[in-house]
């Protein structure tokens, strides 16, 4: 026992001798100037009251030059010098002190992300059970890179690895390694290790997280000037002997990395087998996932009972978990500016608007842009209520929102991740269809159908290119990925005829999907002319107020699945 706690003490007094030094040394300072202050007191009052009086006279003047100079001074240029060699001033990036993690995330509150569950618990039963460790040769899964978009909970998945195996975790964001002087960050990735080092000798083991690992992760390059190539490949070179120094001894130190960039982005030595052994892709919650995530945000807040876990899951399609805790948060707030403590549904729907359209712009239509807007959205209702293979219609408004006069929202009953010809053609009516609606009510357009990236045209044309000259769908037949034959300099390979080609499919795409639009317009026009006036007499409709408006002209969705049904099959 008392061998245990000497060696504890000695690994302590490593982790931690620069602290300990420091401190002695103020301390000695401290005791010093005291038998100091005390010895020049004494004598100065044996002194004769002339010289008493003379020398105070004199310390009145140069007391405060001393001051100013020696106990202000001084001690700013040392903090202002420590501040940069810290990666301060103009090239700040980080900077946070690398302090132990309070991982204190239970397994059974990880939820909405089961497939990288099952990854990260094979992690968690080698670092827990050491004769697993020695069934298969006395290596553990040193390196596990955690890839996927923001918000998917891979800080909450490391934390919960960490606390399942009552490790401690230390907790690091890339951006930290990243500073204006060169090797500063490779003392700290030195610093970090170290540290790690010492938890897992007293502690029995060690969890080390890197946030943002692509901010010094990315691939090693030559030096273009002023040290910055040298800095960043220094780093990724201290990283990689530390991952290969793990190995040397066995100490129960596990490497945990989360980027949201392509695997192919990061260096390659570091992605190798043999330091980042394992990696775990985590994905958007899929429907039963996102279930889940509203059962239990709901849980945490006082609700009526209205809320739907399932329609809601329905609703908030490529929602991450972060995005979820956001929504259910602002229902909160609404709830509260109502001054309610309990959440209904309606907060929620209201919730759901304000995180994925954002808040209603100050912007003031007058009745002739009331009219055209209402046209232009009731023509892509319209089509894709009658249209679209998958989609639901779920909201039309004629309230601009993120500078935008109006819009509907239509998506799909669950994620897609191949589209078909029929997916891909149906987004191309929708699109049109507020061209083909303005035309048929005034006989023109409006700017409203253009304007750049994400208009109508833009998304048209976008999707008819991608058909034609990536995937072969063009009325004359030929195949291939046609963007392959471009060069990086944007010389293209391909002969005049051949681009002449294309271009006549992307065009011949556009008009007949016009023609079948204009087609339908025209035949539902008693539709069209309803839905356009119950937008400007109300501004918003939901998809209950949407579906009304075609059972009353006794027509159904092309879609195969509805919200109204949460428990039918998804497609």
């Amino acid at each position: 026992m008392l061998l245990s706690k000497i060696k504890k003490l000695i690994l302590f007094v490593s982790v931690y001798w620069l602290r300990i030094l420091v401190f002695v040394i103020a301390l000695a300072l401290l005791i010093g100037l005291y038998l100091y202050t005390r010895y020049t007191l004494s004598n100065y009052l044996l002194l004769e009251d002339f010289t008493r009086r003379n020398i105070s006279g004199m310390m009145a003047v140069y007391m405060p030059m001393f001051f100013f100079s020696q106990i202000l001074i001084l001690p700013l240029y040392f903090a202002m010098y420590f501040y940069m060699m810290r990666g301060g001033g103009l090239g700040k990036i980080g900077g946070e002190t690398l302090d132990r993690a309070k991982a204190n995330v239970k397994w059974d509150e990880v939820i909405g992300m089961e497939s990288a569950k099952r990854e990260a618990w094979e992690l968690i039963k080698l670092l827990k059970d050491r004769s697993l460790v020695k069934a298969i040769g006395g290596k553990i899964i040193k390196g596990t890179m955690m890839i996927g978009p923001p918000g998917c909970g891979k800080t909450y998945l490391a934390k919960a690895i960490a606390t399942e195996c009552n490790l401690p975790m230390l907790s690091a964001v890339g951006s930290e390694f990243v500073g204006i002087f060169i090797g500063l960050g490779a003392a700290r990735m030195k610093s970090l290790f170290k540290q790690a080092r010492g938890l897992a000798h007293m502690e029995g083991g060690c969890v080390v997280f890197i946030d943002e690992i692509d901010s010094f992760a990315r691939p090693r390059q030559a030096d273009r000037g002023f040290g910055g190539g040298i800095d960043h490949n220094a780093t990724v070179n201290q990283f990689l002997t530390e991952l290969d120094g793990l190995r040397q001894v066995e100490n129960n130190i596990v490497v945990i990395a989360a980027t949201n960039v392509p695997e192919d982005e990061l260096d390659p030595a570091i992605m190798r087998a043999g330091r980042f052994d394992r990696k775990i892709h985590i994905a958007l919650p899929n429907l039963e996932e996102r279930t889940q995530l509203f059962k239990f945000y709901l849980k945490r807040v006082q609700t009526d009972g209205s809320a739907n876990p399932e329609l809601l899951a329905r609703k908030a399609l490529w929602f991450s978990p972060s995005d979820i805790d956001a929504l259910v948060r602002e229902a909160g707030l609404i709830a509260l500016r109502d001054h309610r403590q309990v959440i209904n549904n309606k907060d929620l729907s209201e919730a759901y608007d304000r995180v994925t359209f954002g808040l209603k712009a100050n912007i003031t239509l007058s009745d002739k842009e009331k009219l055209w807007t209402a046209y232009h959205e009731a023509g892509h209702a319209v089509i894709a209520y009658l249209t679209h293979p998958t989609n639901d219609v779920i909201k039309a408004t004629i309230i601009p929102h993120k500078g935008s006069l109006g819009f509907i929202y239509q998506r799909p009953a669950e994620e897609l991740h191949s589209l078909n010809k029929e997916h891909l053609l149906a987004n191309i009516k929708v699109s049109l269809a507020s061209y083909a609606a303005e035309n048929i009510k005034f006989g023109a357009t409006s700017s409203g159908v253009g304007g750049g990236s994400g208009s109508d045209f833009d998304t048209a044309m976008r999707i008819a290119h991608n058909m034609v000259w990536r995937v072969g769908m063009g009325k004359s037949g030929l195949i291939g990925d046609f963007h392959a034959a471009v060069t990086p300099s944007g010389h293209s390979l391909l002969s005049e005829k051949t681009r002449e080609m294309l271009d006549n499919d992307v065009q011949n795409i556009l008009q007949s999907c016009l023609n079948e639009v204009r087609d339908i317009l025209n035949s539902k026009r008693t539709l069209l002319d309803d839905f356009a006036q119950e937008l400007i007499k109300k501004e918003d409709l939901e998809y209950d107020e949407i579906v009304a408006i075609f059972d009353r002209h006794g027509l159904k969705p092309a879609s195969r699945a509805s919200l109204e049904s949460p428990t039918s099959a998804t497609p």
